[in-house]
């Protein structure tokens, strides 16, 4: 076993790699990108090891995103992630999903023509967390400021500024607070 020495070496050496070379976004060996050439990117972004995006329509990750590791974006929408924001570990984004209600069966060998997929852009605003292993359906909206509590199922666009669990608002984040804040951020960069 390696001494402290050792370890804070290697830890500083893994939070240098960049796996993709995206200017203002940190990536690392075990981050799985596909469909690079349909996002958008903003600045000062981390994306963690064992993230997986497939952007097979437009992705737009805005400034000062964090992505934690084994989180996973996918479905063939588009997804918008503002700035200020985090997916949690293990959070799901799926922009597409197959209904299985109706019509529909299968899996990605059938073609779609027999599948009943449902498929709906979803957009995170500014200053929004959703917590660890969380899933995102398609169609939602999480507008700036809210909270989403971790192990929730959000099934329909939210409120602005509310903390929830699933589709439950249960509390109120401090709007004035954060946007205090977020001044302080700003003068002092």
């Amino acid at each position: 076993m390696g001494t402290l020495s050792d370890r804070s070496n290697l830890k500083s050496d893994r939070m240098t790699q960049d796996r993709y070379g995206i200017p203002g976004v940190t990536t690392f060996e075990n981050t799985k990108i596909v469909g690079i050439e349909n996002i958008k990117f903003g600045r000062n972004i981390i994306i963690d090891d064992f993230v997986f995006i497939y952007a097979k329509k437009k992705i737009e990750i805005g400034s000062n995103v964090h992505i934690s590791s084994f989180t996973s974006i996918s479905g063939g929408e588009e997804f918008v992630m503002e700035d200020f924001s985090g997916l949690s570990s293990g959070v799901r984004i799926f922009t597409g999903s197959d209904d299985f209600q109706e019509w529909g069966f299968g899996n990605p060998t059938i073609d779609e023509k027999y599948r009943n997929i449902i498929r709906s852009p979803i957009s995170i605003g500014k200053f929004c967390v959703v917590g660890a292993n969380s899933v995102i359906l398609p169609g939602v909206n999480i507008p700036e400021g809210s909270t989403v509590g971790a192990g929730s199922i959000v099934t329909k666009s939210l409120e602005p500024w509310g903390i929830y669990r699933g589709n439950r608002r249960v509390g109120e984040r401090d709007k004035q607070g954060v946007l205090a804040n977020y001044q302080n951020f700003l003068s002092s960069q």
